[in-house]
């Protein structure tokens, strides 16, 4: 882990039927084949093997993923919630999905701040998305989820 603090920037979701839940080796195995830059810590997983969570490092991009398993009542209304608001800018299928998704990945991201870097102005920003971006992209093909940035309400494609 890098020295200073983690600020949390956004949060990206992927809404999915809940018996698409992805299992930890699936999981990992899928983050570790997207960038050797990636430093995977802290897998949790239930007693059968699903995933629960897991924490991602990306030194390189000044960034740190966290990623949740979330299901149930909650997860449901929000997806129908969404589905209200979006379905003007949503396909039938995109549509179908979202309203099915009992179940969805919490993406939180982070920025690696160092002491050093806060000098009390607007400083050149030095967070790069990219790895956010990567990791949305491959859990919504491991998932066949719908990827959604709840921030601007748009589907993450």
């Amino acid at each position: 882990m890098q020295d200073g603090e983690l600020h949390w920037r956004e949060t990206y979701y992927v809404f999915f039927p809940s018996n698409r839940r992805p299992k930890s080796k699936a999981m990992r195995e899928a983050l570790k084949q997207l960038s050797n830059r990636f430093v995977l810590q802290n897998l949790e997983e239930d007693g059968e093997g699903g995933f629960e969570s897991i924490l991602i490092e990306a030194p390189d991009d000044h960034a740190a993923l966290e990623i949740s398993y979330e299901a149930g009542e909650s997860v449901i209304e929000q997806s129908v919630q969404l589905a209200k608001q979006l379905q003007s800018d949503l396909d039938g299928e995109q549509l179908a999905e979202l309203i099915r998704a009992d179940a969805r990945l919490d993406i939180m991201h982070f920025e690696h701040v160092r002491e050093e870097d806060d000098f009390g102005d607007e400083e050149e920003e030095i967070l790069d998305p990219g790895c956010l971006l990567l990791v949305v992209a491959a859990l919504a093909d491991l998932t066949e989820g719908l990827p959604i940035d709840p921030a601007s309400g748009a589907v993450v494609l």
